[in-house]
């Protein structure tokens, strides 16, 4: 079975209307989700609505978590916008209380068996929902994400696909699908086919001028989030 793995979708529709046709033309029959739908931009809605028509395993990402907060009245509504643009803020009014509540009580962590193959499936680290991990962190600390019950150890959260071959497991980011920090108008994603183990990264291009539109019309005064689309 070929599995899609995603991650950091961040509400852009756009970019994972791609990722998820580029799947079905390539057999992809489940997808994993490793969190982060909300935050920055503004179609969570629509993206719970795409991934309810697959087969899926999902755990909570940390702006699930910025979310919880922000209903709460724990967070400084302007402050976050500075900080994320308005993309929570859409996400309270777009997604139903159901969907809320639905997000705010996924795990941080699964474990899942297809096949023959075994997955770990985390956000930030198997340690913390929040750790950051890149290519160029010390292996040391890669190298602790090992789980010798798994054959491959899933994260997403720094937005920097990469892999690093543990002691026994495969630690696999799959990179960002809505906002990534490499390269514009790209979705990173993964495909693992449970057949013989093997892990394929994947880079879909998807058009960012309707996504740049939004930005320009929700949030004029976020470069940030513009300019990270147009990345080169």
């Amino acid at each position: 079975m070929k599995i899609g793995v995603i991650s950091d979708i961040h509400g852009n529709h756009y970019a994972l209307q791609a990722v998820l046709s580029s799947a079905r033309k390539i057999g992809v029959e489940q997808i994993f989700v490793l969190g982060d739908i909300v935050g920055y931009y503004y179609r969570p809605d629509l993206i719970l609505e795409m991934l309810a028509e697959w087969p899926h395993q999902f755990v909570r990402g940390n702006h699930e978590d910025i979310l919880l907060n922000l209903k709460k009245g724990l967070l400084d509504a302007e402050e976050l916008k500075k900080k994320y643009a308005s993309g929570h803020e859409q996400a309270l009014w777009r997604l139903t209380e159901q969907q809320q509540q639905y997000l705010f009580n996924l795990p941080t962590q699964l474990s899942v068996k297809v096949n023959d193959t075994t997955f770990q499936l985390n956000h930030g680290s198997p340690r913390s929902i929040d750790e950051y991990l890149y290519p160029d962190t010390d292996t040391e600390i890669l190298e602790s994400c090992n789980s010798n019950e798994h054959d491959f150890v899933l994260i997403g959260h720094s937005h920097y696909a990469f892999t690093y071959q543990c002691r026994h497991s495969l630690l696999v980011n799959s990179g960002s699908v809505g906002q990534s920090r490499q390269k514009g108008g790209a979705a990173y994603w993964s495909v693992i086919d449970t057949d013989d183990k093997s892990l394929e990264m994947q880079v879909t291009a998807y058009d960012t001028t309707a996504l740049l539109n939004d930005v320009k019309t929700f949030d004029p005064e976020s470069g940030y989030s513009y300019k990270i689309l147009t990345r080169e």
